[in-house]
């Protein structure tokens, strides 16, 4: 079964009068909105209209942005593919005295969003470098999903090849916890499914869309049902944001086991997978390398 919500329209408030802030050198990694402009905190708007530069991902995208509320700062464009070029200007910048502002399409920088060798770049140039935290779709997706926050792990996108896509998957499954995916809409159907098969057709999930923006709809079901619920619509747009319930806490017998062992092998070495079954189910790790190499021998032979 499948659960559908969808969000009242939301608009976006008046424009605020700005006051610059008086920033001291060093890189400010700025959190911007996911979708709705209203959702940016009055520091980060402060930040943004008192440094000397923004670097962008892109700058088209952020200009939508700094024109809602009048910020006129410069922009340069940082991303994945200029930051070789790009990072030793920046740098130069704060070599110089400036303050830096760095800024995503959407969201808080670094989460899976280009930006971390800058940052240990200019940590390790000794440059200071100030948080100036706000939105980030994982922390909104948590926070409406229904499903267990106590503890998870954040998986970022899964690969868009199947085989590679489906190895990712494999490591997943030892994992406690909730489990967090960010994905594209063209990939949904066909990662949901990769999901199901992985992971337990009968797993709790929550597909969580264009969150915080008009059309925001948040689909709750099951692993299985969510796969065939999108598989026979319409492509989804727009960001999306997959949550995974913990896996059930079956009794543990020996069958369940060498099933959870013989997953991990498919993509590591004896150590390494028994590394993680017994780290996932508490169980001894000599145990579980002994079993895990008489099942290699076994898939070998």
């Amino acid at each position: 079964m499948v659960n559908t919500f969808l969000t009242p329209d939301r608009t976006d408030p008046p424009a605020l009068t700005l006051k610059a802030a008086d920033l001291e050198a060093g890189l400010y990694v700025v959190a911007t909105p996911i979708g709705n402009l209203g959702d940016i905190t009055i520091r980060a708007l402060e930040t943004l209209a008192g440094c000397d530069v923004i670097a962008c991902e892109d700058t088209r995208t952020s200009r939508v942005l700094l024109d809602r509320y009048g910020i006129v700062t410069p922009t340069l464009a940082y991303h994945d593919h200029n930051g070789p070029k790009a990072r030793p200007q920046i740098l130069a910048r704060l070599e110089a005295g400036e303050a830096v502002a760095l800024i995503s399409d959407a969201g808080t920088p670094l989460i899976a969003d280009p930006g971390y060798k800058l940052v240990v770049a200019a940590r390790d140039a000794g440059h200071r470098v100030f948080a100036v935290p706000g939105p980030s779709a994982l922390a909104a997706a948590l926070s409406i999903a229904g499903q267990p926050t106590d503890s998870f792990s954040f998986m970022g996108f899964l690969p868009s090849k199947s085989g590679a896509r489906r190895t990712a998957i494999a490591q997943m499954a030892p994992l406690a916890g909730t489990l967090c995916i960010y994905e594209a809409p063209n990939r949904l159907a066909e990662s949901l499914s990769d999901l199901a098969e992985g992971l337990g057709a009968n797993r709790p999930a929550t597909v969580c869309r264009e969150i915080t923006k008009r059309f925001e709809t948040v689909q709750a079901g099951d692993l299985q049902s969510l796969a065939a619920h999108y598989g026979t619509q319409e492509q989804a747009r727009g960001e999306i944001v997959i949550i995974i319930g913990p896996r059930a806490n079956a009794p543990l017998d020996e069958a369940s086991v060498d099933d959870a062992l013989r997953a991990a092998l498919k993509t590591e070495r004896v150590k390494d997978a028994a590394g993680l079954v017994a780290e996932a189910y508490g169980l001894n790790r000599r145990e579980m390398y002994k079993r895990a190499l008489e099942l290699a021998k076994d898939a070998d032979g």
